[in-house]
């Protein structure tokens, strides 16, 4: 299934990784590669992990990584919505 990015989650992505990189280089290619990979196992497996709690939504954590992957499925396509550390309180939606 075809997966897109709303702004939300590239600009999460891209603050987990800028954050990363300022203090491992090497620990932020690898997240980005595992984070790449789970996004790629939801677009061939988009009813994968479990239900959010927010309607419609979708979570899986990135491999070992404390982080989470939030998506819906809309008109056939995956929707990549946020990124998040699982430290941070859950996610309730828009914030």
């Amino acid at each position: 299934m075809r997966v897109r990015y709303t702004p939300r989650a590239r600009r999460d992505i891209h603050a987990i990784l800028h954050y990363l990189d300022e203090r491992s280089p090497q620990g932020a290619v690898n997240v980005k590669q595992t984070i790449r990979k789970t996004i790629d196992l939801i677009g061939s497996h988009p009813h994968s992990g479990r239900l959010a709690g927010i309607e419609g939504t979708r979570v899986l954590p990135a491999g070992r990584y404390p982080y989470l992957v939030y998506w819906t499925i809309e008109a056939g396509e995956v929707w990549i919505v946020h990124v998040r550390h699982m430290s941070r309180r859950p996610w309730a939606g828009g914030d």
